[in-house]
């Protein structure tokens, strides 16, 4: 069967219609490449003592840092998050002032007693033993050195600090709404990181983080009674005097530690053939039901390691923990942070995005700040795709509610682009639809522009060459690109980089002639489905040219389709019935009612039509 295609502008329209398994080690190997990529390392070693009455601590640092930029560095900065729990702190007026307050914040620092703030001071600040100039500003401790660092080079900072745990409100803290008594995240002066792009010395504000990659020790003194877990092994534990014990922890190739901590924890563990062992820490005054919950969310979670390995890339760790903790779900190294209260299915679905977030962003450690969408899209995406495996939900398409939302949300006047910074949306509600739903449309919906299998290659050849370091969106897609063959530049700057929309139309059928529009600014290449008068059936592709080519395909391959223009024209060799674009819905089009259209049109059109 012969086809007959044309490329038209809008005044040549009518005329044309009428014709024609690694584990984890202590290495400091920095990863490189042959195109010059560098990234900073560290090497922390912390000694805290935990006092649980007052839930204040107090600690001592050693921090070896080494500069693999080819940068010479005169300041550092230090993140102190504990801060932003104080009135009038950013994180709290922010919360105040936004249009959609977070319901877990709301005005609640602004209301914080002196004895239930967080704060985090350093004193006795050093460089290789030589006295530091620094200012705690807001979130941040700004650092002027004794000497340079200079590329290459190695420098040891000592200090010590002192914090209080706030009371629990966002993601870190004490006596959440569960009872659990210490979430610990992001609790200790972390050093900000350093990368081709400068200094990320963000303050702590709504969300995200950055970390710099490194190997860390925790030697941790609290009471005895309290069961601990989080990041890094249990090298070493001892009974002290004055009813305290003392923890020794190392995570090798982390960029963050975290731990939580409460007398009524339930420890259970669940070793996987092959490794990791799984660790799940909850409450043992949870009702009945949520205790039988968490019991059978353990050989969940091995089966949701599994997927994620066998899908991604092998889980490089020996251990990995669930913990009843802060304030509904938040991922760290080797461990998430998870509110326990919760049913069977939803206390799986949570394990599922946190677990999943252990290669995105964990692993895969791209700037969350900058680019959220990496971050909570990618997770999102994997993780709606393994709970329904594990789950037997069997769901038609598991990421459809992705992009029922955020059609909703392109159409709603609210959206920024996915380039925004994380804290600057003028929404949190605009934050959370690109970040989590935009962000698993642009992944999800890059199997329709190169194909499915060729998506899975992509996301294992991502991890494989990035993982252990900060990837970038390019970085994303350039491994596409590699991987399939097309130039696929133009998708992430439409996608990612502007709020242009997808909307095609069938425009006009006459007997075997067909018209498509596009509509929206953002181009596509277009998966049809023409149904002919006898019923028969026949898929067509229409690739995009700036594409270069085209996914693999078993649909009748035509002329593909220039950008500029708005119409594309058709002949077959059969009349036909009805036309539709994209019928398995994985085109992200921001209006559906116009995907379809029969022979019918009206009189004025088909006048024209003859006449021509």
């Amino acid at each position: 069967m012969k086809y007959i295609i044309s490329l038209m502008s809008a005044a040549m329209l009518l005329t044309a219609c009428s014709g024609s398994k690694t584990i984890a080690n202590a290495s400091n190997v920095e990863p490189t490449s042959s195109s010059g990529y560098w990234q900073q390392h560290v090497d922390y070693d912390m000694n805290v003592d935990m006092d649980v009455e007052t839930y204040k601590y107090t600690g001592e640092q050693t921090l070896v840092y080494t500069n693999n930029s080819p940068d010479t560095l005169n300041n550092v900065y230090y993140h102190l998050f504990f801060n932003a729990f104080q009135p009038g702190s950013e994180m709290d007026v922010h919360s105040r002032t936004i249009a959609d307050p977070d319901s877990r914040v709301m005005d609640r620092i602004s209301k914080l007693q002196p004895d239930e703030i967080g704060y985090l001071k350093v004193t006795n600040l050093k460089q290789d033993g030589l006295a530091l100039v620094s200012e705690t500003v807001g979130t941040v401790l700004e650092v002027k050195l004794a000497k340079p660092i200079m590329p290459g080079e190695k420098t040891t900072f000592t200090l010590n600090f002192e914090g209080q745990v706030p009371v629990q409100i966002r993601r870190s803290g004490r006596n959440n709404k569960e009872g659990v008594a210490l979430s610990m995240t992001q609790w200790y002066p972390k050093l900000a990181e350093y990368d081709f792009e400068g200094w990320h010395a963000d303050p702590y504000i709504a969300r995200e983080f950055l970390g710099v990659w490194g190997d860390f020790e925790l030697t941790l003194t609290i009471d005895k009674d309290y069961v601990v877990g989080g990041t890094g092994y249990l090298k070493d534990e001892k009974i002290l005097k004055n009813n305290k014990k003392q923890l020794h922890f190392v995570a090798p190739r982390v960029h963050d530690f975290t731990w939580a901590a409460d007398p009524d924890y339930i420890h259970d563990t669940l070793e996987m053939p092959n490794g990791p062992v799984l660790h799940f820490y909850y409450k043992s005054t949870l009702p009945k039901d949520r205790l039988e919950s968490w019991k059978k969310l353990q050989p969940k979670t091995a089966e949701l390691m599994n997927y994620f390995s066998t899908n991604i890339g092998t889980y490089p760790y020996m251990q990995y923990s669930v913990i009843q903790g802060g304030d509904g779900g938040m991922e760290y190294g080797m461990c998430t942070l998870i509110t326990g209260d919760r049913s069977f299915g939803s206390l799986v679905g949570v394990t599922a995005h946190e677990l999943a977030h252990n290669w995105f962003q964990f692993l895969l450690a791209s700037n969350e700040s900058a680019h959220p969408w990496m971050d909570e899209g990618f997770t999102s995406y994997i993780s709606d795709l393994a709970n329904d495996e594990v789950m037997n939900k069997k769901a038609d398409n598991p990421v459809a509610p992705a992009y029922d939302s955020y059609i909703s949300y392109a159409n709603s006047g609210i959206e920024q682009p996915l380039t925004t910074h994380a804290d600057r949306y003028a929404h949190n509600s605009a934050y959370s639809d690109s970040a989590y739903n935009k962000g698993e449309v642009f992944i999800a919906q890059l199997e329709y522009v190169i194909g499915e299998e060729n998506l899975k290659k992509t996301i294992k050849r991502y991890f494989n060459e990035f993982a252990f370091k900060h990837p970038t969106p390019l970085d994303f897609i350039r491994t596409a690109e590699k991987v399939s063959g097309l130039e696929l530049d133009w998708y992430l700057t439409d996608f990612g980089q502007t709020t242009n929309t997808i909307d095609y139309a069938v425009k006009i059928i006459k007997d075997n002639t067909v018209v498509l529009e596009r509509i929206g600014l953002m181009p596509m290449p277009i998966d049809l489905t023409v149904t002919y008068d006898d019923s028969t059936m026949e898929q067509f592709y229409i690739p995009l040219r700036i594409m270069r080519g085209e996914k693999p395909t078993t649909a009748t391959v035509i002329a593909d389709w220039a950008w500029a223009y708005p119409f594309y024209a058709f002949q077959t060799e059969k009349a036909v019935r009805s036309v539709t674009i994209d019928p398995k819905n994985k085109m992200a089009d921001v209006d559906r009612s116009n995907n379809t259209g029969t022979v019918t049109m009206p009189n004025s059109m088909a006048e024209s039509l003859e006449k021509n």
